[in-house]
């Protein structure tokens, strides 16, 4: 089977269907950003429980399902806009930034585009150079051209090579400048928003494999966690070569967080065997359904 990475996809609030029907459609890894949760958080406590989830709980339940979780830990740009949380967070962050499994500080990058969420981009971009990680850059919605234009250049005036930085959520209009400077291009297949498949075919044949990454974002909204192999499927059908759609779909991804040290192919072509009768804190994947207990388990 062909293997696909959707390495920005936002699993906490997706269901253990999608994760049994990414691993069918050949989805052997996802990286889960930290992320907005769709209301404004009341306390950094909130950020405790949701970071802890993301390093415990979610790489637990994907492994469950046959695929290896990472995620990327940051503060979100929309919730830099309110200070008092944005300090406290900060604070918290390091200790998150080291786990097993983390592959990069994001997703980080301006919303609005206000000053409170220049001061804490710059503030956490200097965080990945003195931890020596990599950085997952979210682009406005509003204003995208600008806003990545000047994303870029707070990374290179903090001296981050542009080879450590994937700019996600990229269209037509921003994707030739973060190619040109050397930034790792994402692409966001995300339904009525950022960027549908059939552009992607045509951005791929414009501008080639090279350091371009398909991703998904699937979260809580009208979005698609089979994004990725669809629009894989798609790339083939519509004559573009086998091996670039292995590059934007799956080797691009590796060979650009694989530079985390945290990530390797090793993980999912030589995987534990999947037991579903393990327990995380007391906690089963289990709501009725039979367990897998793979061959290779010894009772």
């Amino acid at each position: 089977m062909t293997h696909y990475i959707d390495p920005h996809i936002h699993m906490s609030v997706r269901t253990t269907s999608d994760y049994e029907a990414m691993a069918a459609a050949g989805i052997v890894a996802v990286i889960e950003p930290a992320f907005w949760i769709g209301q404004p958080r009341t306390s950094a406590g909130s950020y405790v429980d949701y970071l802890s989830a993301l390093v415990g709980w979610e790489r637990f339940r994907a492994a469950q399902f046959g695929i290896r979780h990472y995620c990327a830990i940051g503060l979100n740009s929309k919730e830099a806009n309110n200070p008092a949380l944005a300090e406290e967070v900060m604070d918290i962050l390091p200790r998150y930034l080291l786990k097993e499994g983390v592959v990069a500080v994001g997703e980080i990058g301006y919303d609005e585009q206000t000053e409170a969420e220049d001061r804490y981009l710059r503030a956490q971009i200097d965080l990945a150079r003195e931890l020596d990680m990599l950085v997952m850059v979210h682009t406005p919605h509003r204003d995208k051209k600008r806003g990545t234009s000047r994303t870029m250049d707070v990374c290179v005036e903090h001296a981050v090579s542009p080879a450590r930085v994937v700019i996600d959520h990229n269209n037509e209009e921003t994707v030739r400048e973060v190619l040109d400077r050397g930034f790792w291009a994402g692409f966001t297949i995300y339904p009525k928003t950022k960027m549908g498949s059939e552009r992607m075919v045509e951005i791929v044949r414009k501008y080639g494999a090279e350091r371009i990454i398909v991703d998904s974002s699937a979260d809580w909204g009208v979005s698609d966690p089979l994004a990725v192999p669809k629009t894989a499927t798609l790339m083939r059908q519509r004559g573009i070569a086998d091996a670039d759609v292995v590059r934007v779909c799956y080797a691009n991804a590796l060979a650009a967080y694989g530079q985390s040290g945290q990530m390797g192919e090793d993980d999912w072509l030589s995987p534990q065997p999947i037991d579903q009768r393990i327990l995380f804190e007391g906690n089963t994947v289990l709501r009725g359904q039979t367990p897998r207990v793979d061959d290779t388990i010894v009772e």
